[in-house]
């Protein structure tokens, strides 16, 4: 489904990415984790284009993103984005925040955008706050909301961008619980998160990245349960997170 190929970044002189390579089957669930400033979430944002890069090549379902030309809008719409900050549009209701893409780059009638909105806001247990704004319901409400957001563009991929981060603890949950019956379904998934509780249950693999590199790139069981498989770097890093 994706295929990170030798995708190096700078920001000027500043290199944020570097020489990275990995590859996410269909149905895998891949969390990636590392310290603060270590380029996850810039290597997410550049799957579905929001960050360009320099050098090497990502192809998603088969579309390359080096070429020239490829229609984004389509591109994102195959592939779900879900940010720290909810990224929700306070003017307008939550059905409204849900239908507004699906009738803007989707191009169906407002009628089977609202009702596919409606389903994914079930699917998320929010349906009876439909006629709500977001700054009527609480994070944990608004990050669900935006997950529906995603779904109701059928992707084939999600991406999640430290989707607890900006919560509360007592949040993290119910959004968690989410993610978690999205990956029970079979969804192909990347996920940056710090929760390494959920990415030991969820997850299939798990990257590690330090400056800007895939340091580790193993299936969970050896990430969380072999530190004779990972790095000192890694196995330094899993001791704080894990501890505090």
């Amino acid at each position: 489904m994706i295929q990170i190929n030798n995708v190096s970044k700078w920001y000027d002189k500043f290199q944020v990415l570097n020489n990275c390579s990995t590859v996410i089957n269909k149905g895998e669930v891949v969390v990636i984790c590392g310290p603060s400033g270590s380029g996850k979430s810039t290597l997410i944002k550049t799957v579905n284009a929001l960050e360009d890069f320099q050098q090497g090549d990502i192809i998603v379902n088969g579309i390359s993103l080096s070429q020239k030309g490829i229609d984004l809008p389509k591109l994102r719409s195959r592939v779900g984005m879900v940010f720290q900050n909810f990224e929700l549009f306070p003017h307008l209701n939550i059905s409204e925040n849900l239908v507004l893409a699906q009738i803007k780059v989707l191009k169906r009638q407002k009628t089977e955008a609202l009702e596919r909105g409606l389903k994914m806001l079930n699917r998320v247990g929010l349906s009876t706050h439909k006629n709500k704004f977001p700054g009527q319901l609480s994070g944990g409400q608004q990050q669900r909301v935006a997950i529906a957001r995603a779904l109701c563009m059928d992707p084939i991929i999600m991406l999640f961008d430290e989707p607890t981060s900006a919560l509360d603890p007592e949040m993290v949950g119910e959004v968690l619980d989410v993610i978690v019956s999205l990956a029970e379904e079979g969804m192909t998934m990347m996920c940056v998160t710090h929760e390494m509780g959920f990415a030991k249950k969820v997850s299939h693999r798990v990257i590690f990245m330090d400056h800007g590199a895939i340091i580790e790139d193993l299936k969970s069981a050896d990430f969380f349960g072999n530190n004779k498989k990972i790095s000192p770097r890694a196995t330094e890093f899993l001791s704080k997170i894990i501890q505090h």
